[in-house]
């Protein structure tokens, strides 16, 4: 009744439940993530909705971007329309 197991069919049996493991996560997680996106409202802009630290990153940027401009053409960059809050 008992039998010894190999290293060869232990090492097989792990890569199967390892497989297995993938194959389920995988599957399992749209349905997930479908179910958040329903919860979330689609038509907000993402700047008016950001978190203060979304707001001020994406000001840093276009300060940055700004300067950049400058530097490489001599000219001040164009206005940007400000983000509403």
């Amino acid at each position: 009744m008992s039998e010894d197991v190999s290293r060869r069919k232990m090492l097989s049996l792990l890569g199967l439940g390892a497989a297995l493991g993938f194959t389920l996560s995988a599957t399992l997680e749209p349905l997930e993530a479908e179910a958040q996106e329903a919860t979330t409202p689609a038509a907000a802009p993402a700047q008016a909705t950001g978190t203060h630290g979304m707001q001020r990153r994406s000001a840093r940027r276009t300060t940055r971007h700004q300067r950049r401009h400058t530097r490489r053409t001599g000219q001040p960059a164009p206005a940007a329309t400000a983000p509403t809050q």
